[in-house]
């Protein structure tokens, strides 16, 4: 059976590091992607099991990203699992702001955790979902 990947989108290269080795140590494929443009391009490309995504980054951020993957219904039924410095009621709250400008309403991310991140806490949530 071939290993499943994980899409690891961050653009800050220390958190890259950190969570593809944990990916690597738990027996998947990490891909990288540093912003939300070639995480999109990479999902297209690689087909991933499993997103990791940062809310805050230059050039699209997660916000956008989560919304792409959730209304888009060649990635709708990838898991996504938001990893951020910021609470997730303020994600959620940008969420519900973009879905009253027009957008469509999507749902709550399977997993939402807050940075700093313990690596056992993210190695439990990639296993909740690839095992």
């Amino acid at each position: 059976m071939s290993k499943k990947k994980v899409l690891v989108v961050d653009d800050d290269p220390d958190v890259r590091l950190f969570n593809t080795t944990v990916v690597e140590e738990n027996g998947f494929i990490p891909i990288e992607a540093t912003n939300g443009e070639e995480g999109l391009k990479k999902l297209k490309e690689e087909k991933p099991d499993l997103v990791i995504l940062d809310v805050l980054m230059p050039r699209q951020s997660g916000i956008r990203l989560y919304r792409e993957l959730k209304t888009d219904s060649a990635f709708k039924d990838v898991n996504v699992i938001m990893l951020s410095g910021i609470a997730q009621k303020t994600f959620l709250r940008s969420q519900k702001a973009l879905t009253e400008f027009g957008g469509a309403a999507v749902p709550e991310p399977e997993v939402y955790l807050e940075k700093p991140v313990e690596p056992e806490e993210l190695a439990a949530a990639i296993k909740k979902f690839l095992d």
